[in-house]
């Protein structure tokens, strides 16, 4: 069973350029606001408050790095598609965001959070839609499955993939997961693990 032996917080911040001086592989995990982000990378890093979880969307509104087993960085982004904060702050973590997605250059992977509960989201799309047009590395992880039958979750997991495959050329890589059940865990651990030998390898 693969796992984290040791988490770490390094540094939060609003400015990419304020990231750690690195050469590890960095992996991001963003979705839309309330997807249970926070709750995946504890579920992920085997800790219960390493990302703080909340019942009210919006929590995350920095770039926070976290060194795993000082191989690598898990970064949590702030959550998009949130209504109930101002326009001007949106856009502010619009922009910290893509600059960021961007301009990285040990950014191995986009972990894209959608939660398999929903048909497609207007905020997903679009942000996935962003990702594509920049030609960034990703991955999906459908989260929440516990809550509904693997059939319900398979069904709305196929209308996304319909979805993306109308302007996408093929369907990126994708996960399963339930943070209460850690469904996922030892698939996306050791994707990330594969990652890391091919990034060692270009070194």
């Amino acid at each position: 069973m693969k796992r984290i032996k040791n988490a770490e917080f390094i540094i939060s911040n609003t400015d990419y350029k304020k990231s750690p001086e690195t050469n590890l592989p960095e992996y991001a995990f963003i979705g839309r606001s309330n997807v249970g982000k926070s709750s995946l990378i504890n579920m992920l890093t085997d800790r219960k408050s390493l990302a703080k979880t909340s019942s009210r969307p919006g929590k995350t509104q920095l770039i926070n790095h976290f060194l795993m087993d000082e191989k690598w960085y898990l970064v949590d982004l702030p959550g998009y598609g949130y209504a109930k904060v101002s326009k001007k702050t949106n856009e502010g973590w619009g922009k910290m965001i893509s600059d960021y997605l961007k301009n990285r250059e040990n950014l191995v992977c986009i972990f894209v959070l959608i939660d398999s509960r929903l048909p497609p989201q207007k905020a997903d799309v679009e942000f996935l839609d962003f990702i594509g047009k920049n030609g960034l590395p990703l991955s999906l992880i459908f989260t929440k499955a516990d809550k509904q039958s693997l059939n319900k979750t398979n069904q709305n997991v196929a209308v996304f993939k319909k979805k993306m495959l109308s302007s996408w050329e093929e369907f990126p890589p994708y996960f399963v997961s339930s943070a209460e059940k850690k469904t996922g865990k030892e698939e996306i651990l050791s994707i990330i693990e594969q990652m890391n030998i091919a990034w060692e390898e270009q070194k």
